[in-house]
């Protein structure tokens, strides 16, 4: 199935020798004898994919990962179009959301792969016929330049305050795929719903491409707030950033960026490789060195993040999510003229 990869694609290979962290070894403790390309499509950060990738080389130091990573909404449309010329280069796929997950699979992309590592996740953050496999809690809250706002701030009303206006700043859910989320879950959700965007909207928020653009528009001061990332702007504030992170009182709005086989892979034995990797105790001791709350039970969550325990989720049943999700993208770029 999978041809060169295109020039758009980084890839690298990871090489080292010896065991450590994150995967099978033999009993004479050397490392596993898989070999050949593995290509990840994802949305992840680029320095965080290699942080894993190069842990999970130390095991397997044959497999050279090929990687390809952008905003989730164009991760997928690069799937979706490798599908329609019956061309789909990703062997695994690690992107934002369980509703874009739930988009490939009924597009018949994905592999069912039931992990021999999933002992300790929950089981709402896997699919029960296991398609894909959530990875890490991702929350969405806001941030906070406090060279620029003195207030209190306490959730996603304040950024509809008169404090906010012209000072706020949000991802575009036609980029992210958190923000798409975001979108289909705030306007579900009583309380909040399109009247939250709308206020959005006349409070003139800034609507940039994806979480790393809010990020530099808060920590420069260009913005006093931006919805965002937990992780993002967390190393920002250990970083020595001057801003903070609210988990809103509304609710955090979670997602577990899952992990997925692509149906059809010639490198399914690595591809399963990698997949019981990050669900491993190494992989999810890794995950939370790198700065997430990981979703296995047991593993701590990093300094400054709250555990998956201590989070109050704002979330939307799956089948009215996936019902609203393309027409909630048609409605926001109609009012924000996107």
């Amino acid at each position: 199935m999978k041809k060169a990869i295109s020039l758009v694609v980084v890839g690298f290979m990871l090489a080292t020798t010896g065991c450590s962290n994150g995967g099978s070894t033999t009993d004479e403790g050397s490392t596993s004898d898989l070999s050949g390309d593995l290509t990840i499509y994802t949305s992840q950060p680029e320095e965080d994919i290699q942080a894993l990738v190069e842990d999970f080389n130390t095991v397997y130091p044959d497999i050279n990962v090929e990687i390809f990573r952008s905003g989730t909404e164009e991760v997928v449309s690069k799937v979706l179009a490798e599908n329609e010329i019956g061309n789909v280069q990703a062997d695994v796929l690690l992107v934002s959301d369980a509703t874009t997950f739930e988009s490939l699979k009924k597009e018949d992309l994905l592999e069912s792969y039931e992990s021999p590592e999933l002992e300790g996740i929950d089981s709402g953050y896997y699919d029960e016929e296991h398609t894909y496999t959530g990875t890490k809690i991702i929350t969405t809250g806001i941030v906070v330049n406090r060279d620029v706002v003195k207030d209190e701030v306490k959730g996603f009303a304040d950024l509809t305050s008169e404090t906010a206006k012209d000072n706020a700043v949000m991802p575009s859910p036609l980029y992210s795929g958190a923000a798409s989320y975001n979108l289909s879950v705030l306007t579900n959700t009583d309380g909040i719903g399109w009247e939250f965007y709308e206020a959005l909207k006349a409070n003139n928020i800034k609507v940039d491409q994806g979480n790393g653009t809010v990020l530099e528009a808060v920590t420069a001061g260009e913005k006093g707030f931006g919805m965002i990332v937990d992780y993002m702007a967390l190393r920002a504030k250990d970083e020595g950033a001057n801003v903070d992170f609210i988990y809103p009182e509304e609710g955090s709005l979670v997602i577990t960026e899952p992990i997925g086989m692509v149906k059809g892979t010639d490198s399914e034995e690595l591809a399963k490789a990698f997949i019981d990797y990050i669900l491993s105790e190494d992989g999810q001791e890794k995950t939370a060195e790198i700065g997430y709350t990981p979703i296995k039970d047991g593993i701590a969550a990093p300094e400054g993040f709250k555990a998956a325990s201590e989070i109050t989720n704002l979330s939307v049943p799956m089948d009215q999510l996936m019902s609203t999700k393309e027409d909630d993208k048609v409605k926001f770029a109609t009012i924000f003229g996107e």
